[in-house]
């Protein structure tokens, strides 16, 4: 196996707590004193969870919050790659690759299913594809389903249905999560290079970028129909990426590769307010367990910045030593390490959320893209590589 550069001190998940459980019979409701019924400034989408408090859409997702639902998994990173057609697994603790198995034809993105009990990789090498399971108890692969052109996956909030992002075909895909049966279809001719999405905090409305169209689409999640379009500006040949709902359930934000920032949109997606410079090759948003501050990769210049969410201004920019090409990942159970795959160096960084220090520097395959960061806390997943509610 690849070797591993250890610049700082190991750091791992801490072992799963009791915070709830989600699994057969779904995700835990929300705790005693939530503000959930009448208390609640929005009522959620039938079927949704409540959440435990308003203020905070990731409250139950808060530092070593881990539910029952993933007691005894192990404490790995998931690293696909987009040439060499694998998955290296990363031991957590001791930063050294484990293991490594076939992902499917052109894997993506490794994501958590709804209830927690499931990983997938997620491959889209049309005209095939399809989804690898991975047992996270075990670390261990099991049969490929066949599913086509996955390039990226989510989950409706009732838990019903997984939605493919078939970002070839310009569609999305909607199949029954339990069986993989398809269901329906959404043609959206006009989203070239549909990619990323998030749920408004009352899982109503649903914000995709289009990679190579330059723009963001909204649709109603219960109608699937198309209700918004902006048209992005900041430069002609934008690349919208990464789309994540900041914790205050109150804005958008979307990541632009070529625009260097993140593009920030209202509760419901429906005004543009603002554009925050952060870097060159803006890609990847990630939440701080605290809620205040967002991580977001910057590919291309090597960096990431962190953002205050209190001001949605820039407060630092760690830089990787030595140059590095930060991508999509995730942060560890207690919020205390980012893990980023290195797109086109083919390593993946982990780096201390405390003070931006490099603490290892990881060699895997051939163009590790969207990798999945395990055991992570909360009730139930919304998608991609831990958009977890």
């Amino acid at each position: 196996m690849a070797g591993v550069a250890v610049l700082g001190v190991t750091a791992g998940c801490a072992s799963a707590g009791d915070q709830g459980s989600a699994g057969a019979d779904g995700p835990a409701p929300a705790p005693a004193g939530s503000p959930a019924g009448s208390a609640a400034p929005y009522q959620v989408l039938a079927g949704m969870p409540e959440y435990p408090s308003y203020a905070n859409v990731y409250a139950a997702a808060g530092p070593d919050e881990l539910s029952k639902a993933v007691e005894g998994h192990r404490e790995l990173v998931y690293v696909p790659h987009n040439e060499s057609d694998d998955v290296y697994v990363i031991d957590q603790k001791t930063f050294e690759v484990v293991d490594r198995f076939p992902g499917g034809p052109e894997p993506q993105h490794v994501v958590p299913s709804y209830d927690l009990s499931t990983l997938y990789v997620a491959a889209s090498r049309v005209p095939t594809g399809g989804l690898v399971p991975i047992d996270p108890a075990t670390g261990e692969p099991g049969e490929p389903i066949d599913v086509q052109d996955v390039y990226n996956l989510y989950f409706t909030p009732d838990g019903a249905h997984g939605i493919v992002v078939a970002e070839a075909y310009r569609r999305l895909d909607f199949y029954d999560a339990q069986t993989w049966e398809p269901v329906t279809s959404v043609e959206l001719p006009e989203c070239d290079g549909i990619n990323h999405m998030d749920y408004s905090a009352d899982g109503r409305t649903m914000l995709f970028s289009c990679e190579f169209a330059n723009r963001l689409v909204v649709l109603d999640s219960e109608t699937h129909e198309k209700v918004g379009q902006h048209d992005l500006d900041v430069v002609d040949d934008g690349m919208p990426q990464d789309v994540r709902l900041t914790p205050d359930g109150e804005r958008f934000l979307v990541a632009d590769m070529r625009a260097g920032g993140v593009y920030v949109l209202n509760a419901d997606a429906t005004e543009r307010l603002d554009f925050i410079p952060t870097g060159e090759g803006a890609h990847g948003i990630y939440f701080s367990r605290a809620g205040d501050l967002a991580y977001i990769s910057n590919r291309d210049e090597g960096s990431v910045t962190v953002l205050d969410l209190a001001t949605l201004r820039p407060v630092d920019n760690w830089r990787i030593p030595g140059g590095g090409s930060p991508d999509m990942g995730g942060l560890n159970a207690d919020g205390s390490v980012l893990w980023l795959s290195g797109r086109d160096h083919d390593e993946v960084y982990a780096i201390s959320t405390a003070d931006g220090e490099l603490l290892a520097r990881i060699p895997v395959g051939s163009r590790p893209h969207g990798l999945a960061v395990w055991p992570q806390p909360g009730r139930y997943s919304l998608g991609h590589t831990g958009n977890i509610r």
